[in-house]
C-alpha cells in the first residue's frame, strides 16, 4: 500500500503530469460552465431570445479565452518561470506584440460593438459582399455564419461589420402580365396568386402593392411577401413556381420583349 502512495506521489511530481491535470481541470470547468449556459430549460425570455444567445455565445468565447490564459499561466508556473517577472516586462514587449496584432484588437472591439450596437444577433440573416447568410455564432474575433443556398459555413472577422448588411423579411417580386389584359382581369389574376401563395409554409403574409412598372413587353405587377429571412430562397422559388401555375391555368402566357420587322 505505501509503494503505491509513493508512486502515486511520485507521479504527482512530474511536471508534466501536473500541467496534464491543471489542463483537464481548465476542460472541465469549461464544460461545466458552457453546459449550463446552453441549459435548455432558462425561463428567462432574455436567453431564448436571439440576442440572448448572442450573448450567450459571446460569454463562451469570452470564458474560453480567460481559462486558456489561466491555463498558460498555471503551467508555466508548474515549470518554475517566475510568472510575476514575466507579466511586468510584458510592457516593452506589448508595444512590439501590438502592431503585429492591430487587425485582432479590431477583431475584439468589433465584437464587442457588435452586442453594444446590436448591429445584428444570432438567427438573424445578413449580407456580406454577394453571400446572404445566417449568423450561428458571435466570437470575439469573428462572425461565423451559414450561406442560405449553399449551406456552407463562413466566418467574417469582426472588423468588417461596416460591410454587413441585415436581410429583410420581405420578398420583392413583380408579375409581368401583357399590355392586352384590362387592369381589372389582371388584379383579378394578381389576388387568385395571392391565395396560393398564402397557401406555402413558411410564409407569414403577402401583398398586392400595384403596377411597378410599364416594361418593353409587359406591365409589371409588384407583390411583397413576408417570411423567415433564412428561408427566403427556397421560398422565392415556391411563390414564382404559383404565378407560373396560375398564369398556365389561366391560359396566359408570360411576355417577352419581342422585335417586329417590316420591310416594304
Amino acid at each position: 500500500m505505501n509503494e503505491v502512495l509513493k508512486f502515486i506521489t511520485d507521479l504527482l511530481n512530474l511536471k508534466i503530469v501536473r500541467s496534464i491535470i491543471a489542463s483537464v481541470i481548465s476542460v472541465i470547468i469549461y464544460s461545466v460552465i458552457a453546459r449550463i449556459l446552453n441549459d435548455k430549460n432558462h425561463k428567462s425570455k432574455l436567453f431564448s431570445s436571439g440576442r440572448g444567445k448572442t450573448y450567450i455565445k459571446m460569454i463562451k468565447s469570452i470564458i474560453r479565452y480567460i481559462m486558456i490564459g489561466i491555463t498558460i499561466l498555471i503551467i508555466l508556473r508548474i515549470y518554475g518561470i517566475n510568472v510575476g517577472s514575466m507579466l511586468a516586462g510584458v510592457g516593452i514587449v506589448g508595444i512590439i506584440i501590438g502592431f503585429a496584432i492591430q487587425d485582432l484588437l479590431k477583431d475584439i472591439i468589433k465584437g464587442f460593438d457588435i452586442l453594444s450596437d446590436q448591429y445584428f444577433q444570432v438567427g438573424d440573416v445578413i449580407k456580406y459582399q454577394e453571400i446572404e447568410a445566417k449568423v450561428i455564432a458571435i466570437g470575439l474575433k469573428c462572425t461565423k455564419v451559414k450561406d442560405v443556398r449553399s449551406y456552407n459555413v463562413i466566418s467574417i472577422s469582426n472588423r468588417n461589420i461596416d460591410q454587413v448588411e441585415v436581410v429583410s423579411e420581405m420578398i420583392n417580386i413583380d408579375v409581368p402580365l401583357p399590355y392586352e389584359l384590362r387592369l381589372k382581369d389582371a388584379e383579378k389574376i394578381i389576388n387568385n396568386i395571392l391565395d396560393s401563395i398564402n397557401n406555402i409554409k413558411g410564409i407569414k403574409k403577402s401583398e398586392y402593392r400595384g403596377v411597378s412598372e410599364f416594361a418593353q413587353s409587359s406591365i409589371n405587377y409588384n407583390i411583397k411577401v413576408y417570411c423567415q429571412t433564412d428561408q427566403k430562397v427556397q421560398i422565392r422559388r415556391d411563390c414564382l413556381t404559383e404565378v407560373l401555375n396560375i398564369l398556365e391555368n389561366n391560359k396566359i402566357s408570360i411576355p417577352y420583349q419581342q422585335i417586329d420587322i417590316h420591310t416594304k
